[in-house]
């Protein structure tokens, strides 16, 4: 992707990347694909500002994604066949492999992609509710076809079914979402005003790109996913306090006696009143930018 960018804007780019693996199609088969969210262009190293692209060349990046693919099995098995392979693959596919490309309507599509990659890494890939029959023997259950578009209906043995559903159960430690470029959480820091600045600059072309974050809470985000709040009590309907979090494996995981005697609250006072020696406030910024994006996938 960088070659990609640096190409197109004749500079020496450096984009930003959160890519996304998913190992499976809709229906339930090893299907191991990555989700790409891009910046639509990237950070010059040379003058250390902000390049942003408007026009991305489709046709060379599927150029790009051949070569670098092909390059890297070349030379990671150094093969007679694999040669041969190789060189098949650029005779049969002299337009480059398919990157399926959808442009960012900033902030538009790339949004509805992030929400449906956040849900799928943390959903199994079929819900219940996709399975219609368990006789003892088979598993019905439906999918919306890619080729067709159509709702359409498999029939397996339970096992093949089971099978299907574990082979995408990842080792435990393995990193689903990576971030690469000046999405990287250290590079990001070190470049968040850079970018801010040039954002700001080509708003006209980016409208709505410009956009601060506000780390919530976990109160809001329950209160989105499900439509309940968890700190009022379902019994009485007043505002609880927590004084225990208690977890069946982990047992408590949480103690309001232990934070008092760490001083939670006296840090609490120092962040409301301030420093009594300067006379300021201490503050802390949980803001950030977001780039304007495109979504790719392959």
């Amino acid at each position: 992707m960088d070659d990609f960018f640096s190409r197109v804007s004749r500079k020496d780019i450096r984009g930003g990347y959160i890519v996304v693996l998913q190992t499976h199609g809709r229906n339930g088969q090893y299907n191991p694909h990555l989700h790409i969210i891009a910046t639509s262009g990237g950070m010059d190293k040379n003058t250390q500002r902000w390049e942003h692209l408007e026009y991305l060349p489709y046709p060379m990046l599927h150029k790009k994604w051949q070569w670098y693919l092909l390059e890297m099995v070349r030379e990671g098995i150094d093969t007679e066949e694999i040669e041969q392979l190789v060189d098949s693959c650029y005779r049969s596919y002299p337009k480059g492999f398919v990157a399926n490309v959808q442009k960012g309507e900033v902030p538009g599509r790339y949004e509805s992609l992030a929400r449906y990659l956040a849900k799928y890494v943390v959903s199994p890939l079929i819900s219940i509710r996709r399975i219609d029959g368990y006789d003892g023997g088979t598993v019905r259950y439906h999918y919306r076809s890619h080729k067709t578009e159509q709702v359409e209906e498999e029939r397996v043995d339970v096992y093949t079914f089971i099978g299907r559903m574990i082979q995408h159960i990842l080792p435990k430690g393995f990193k689903r979402i990576r971030y690469y470029g000046v999405q990287a959480t250290k590079t990001f820091e070190q470049v968040r005003e850079i970018i801010r600045e040039a954002l700001s600059k080509v708003k006209r072309v980016l409208k709505g790109a410009v956009k601060i974050i506000a780390q919530k809470r976990y109160r809001e985000r329950y209160r989105e996913s499900t439509g309940k709040d968890p700190f009022i009590c379902p019994h009485c309907g007043q505002e609880m306090d927590i004084c225990t979090i208690w977890h069946p494996r982990y047992r408590v995981i949480y103690d309001e006696l232990d934070e008092i005697r760490r001083g939670k609250y006296e840090q609490k006072e120092k962040e409301t009143f301030g420093d009594e020696g300067s006379g300021r406030a201490i503050r802390s910024s949980t803001k950030g930018v977001q780039l304007p994006l495109f979504s790719m996938w392959n």
